[in-house]
C-alpha cells in the first residue's frame, strides 16, 4: 500500500505537491553542476525548504520569512540558504502537519500546537484557557512542559523539536459594554478550540466554533456577540469597528512548533546544523518578544492610546482584569478546563500533567473518571 493512501484524498494531493516541492535529500533542494563556462570553483549555496507559520502574521513576515530568506545566508558567509513558505499558503492542511513532518514529506515545518486537539491532546497541555495569565507565566508553564515535549515528539514521531514560537494573547471582544468576564452569561461568544469553548461554556456564555476569517461576518451578522482573537489580529481584522469592549485577561496565546524530520535533520552538513542550534533560539527568544510587545500595542491601538504603534487607532473600551475575573479564571481552570482536557486526552494525561505543569501550577489533576 502506498503511504498516503490511507489519507483523505485532499491530503494526499497536498502531500504529492509537496513531494514535488521538497524534492529533496534531506530538505535540500538538489544541486545541478555548473555550466560548463561557470568558474570551475563556483558552488551553490546548500539549501533547505522551509513551511513556516501563518502568512500574514507579523512573526512570519518580519520573523521567519527574514531569517530564512536572508539571514541565514548572511550568517553563513553564503554557504547555506533556504526558502520559506507559509503552511496555509503551500496547501498543507494544518492538522496534517505533524504526520508529514513524521513521514518526512514535509522535512523542516512549523506546526500549530492546537492543530494536535484531536489526535495528541496531551500536546496541547501548555496552553489550556485560563491557564496563562500572562507571558511571564506561560515561559514558565512551558518551560516544565518542554522537555516531556521534545522527547516524545522525538521518540513517537521522529521530529526534532528546533524552537516554539507564541502568538499574542487571545481576548474577548464585545459588541456591548462588558463590565466582568461573569456578564459572558447568555452571549455567544466566538472560539477557536474546544478548551476556549470550556472556558466560555463554564461562564454561561454560549461558546460557537469559528475560522479567523468569519469572526468579522459572524459578529456583523449577529451570529456571535463577542469573539476571541489576538490582540492585534483583532486590530487588523477590523474588530475596533464593530466591538466596543475588550476584556484583558489573556484567554489563551497560541504556541507552535518549528520542527524538522530526524533523517533530513541528521542529513544536513554538522556546520549547518550548529548554525541552526546556535540561532534558532535566538530566533524564538526575537519572537517571544516581539509577541508580548505586540499583545500591548495591540491594546493601546484597540483603545486608542497615543503609544499605539502597528495597528489602526480605535475607540474601544478596555476592561481591566477584576479580583471577581481572577477568581473565576482559577475556579473554571481547576474545575473544568482541566478536568475536561483529561476526559477528552485520557487517565496518562492527568499523569503528565501532574509530573510537568501541574507542580509549578499548583495545580493536580485528577485521573479521568470511567
Amino acid at each position: 500500500m502506498h503511504i498516503f493512501s490511507a489519507f483523505p484524498l485532499a491530503v494526499r494531493r497536498s502531500a504529492a505537491y509537496l513531494c514535488v516541492v521538497f524534492a529533496t535529500v534531506g530538505g535540500v533542494h538538489a544541486q545541478t553542476a555548473p555550466a560548463a563556462s561557470a568558474s570551475p570553483t563556483a558552488q551553490k549555496p546548500y539549501k533547505l525548504r522551509i513551511v513556516g507559520g501563518l502568512a500574514g502574521i507579523s512573526q512570519y513576515t518580519r520573523q521567519e520569512e527574514p531569517f530564512w530568506n536572508k539571514e541565514l545566508s548572511r550568517l553563513s558567509g553564503g554557504r547555506f540558504d533556504a526558502e520559506i513558505v507559509p503552511f496555509d499558503r503551500a496547501g498543507v492542511p494544518g492538522s496534517e502537519m505533524l504526520r508529514l513532518l513524521q513521514l518526512g514529506v514535509v522535512p523542516f515545518g512549523t506546526t500549530l500546537m492546537s492543530s494536535f486537539t484531536a489526535q495528541y491532546p496531551e500536546y496541547t497541555a501548555p496552553d489550556l484557557a485560563g491557564l496563562n495569565p500572562d507571558i511571564a507565566t506561560l515561559k514558565t508553564t512551558l518551560a516544565a512542559f518542554r522537555p516531556y515535549l521534545e522527547k516524545a515528539l522525538r521518540d513517537q514521531h521522529g521530529v526534532e523539536a528546533l524552537a516554539i514560537y507564541v502568538y499574542p494573547a487571545q481576548v474577548v471582544y464585545c459588541k456591548k459594554p462588558l463590565r466582568t468576564l461573569a456578564e459572558l452569561t447568555g452571549r455567544r461568544v466566538r472560539v477557536s478550540s474546544s478548551t476556549q469553548a470550556d472556558f466560555v461554556g463554564a461562564l454561561g456564555g454560549v461558546p460557537v466554533l469559528t475560522g479567523f476569517a468569519q469572526i468579522l461576518s459572524s459578529l456583523t451578522a449577529g451570529n456571535t456577540e463577542c469573539a476571541i482573537t489576538g490582540t492585534m489580529s483583532g486590530n487588523t481584522l477590523g474588530l475596533p469597528s464593530i466591538t466596543s469592549h475588550v476584556h484583558a485577561l489573556p484567554i489563551t496565546w497560541g504556541l507552535a512548533i518549528f520542527g524538522a524530520n530526524q533523517t533530513a535533520w541528521a542529513a544536513l552538513p554538522p556546520d549547518l546544523r550548529a548554525l541552526l542550534r546556535r540561532e534558532l533560539p535566538r530566533l524564538e527568544a526575537t519572537i517571544w518578544e516581539e509577541s508580548e510587545r505586540e499583545t500591548a500595542d495591540g491594546m493601546a491601538c484597540n483603545r486608542g492610546a497615543a503609544n499605539c504603534v502597528a495597528g489602526t487607532k480605535g475607540r474601544m473600551v478596555l476592561v481591566p482584569v477584576s479580583p471577581q475575573d481572577e477568581r473565576s479564571r482559577q475556579e473554571i481552570l481547576a474545575s473544568t478546563v482541566l478536568p475536561r482536557w483529561v476526559q477528552r486526552c485520557g487517565a496518562r494525561c492527568a499523569d503528565i500533567w501532574n509530573q510537568t505543569i501541574g507542580p509549578v501550577r499548583g495545580l493536580v489533576a485528577a485521573p479521568a473518571s470511567k
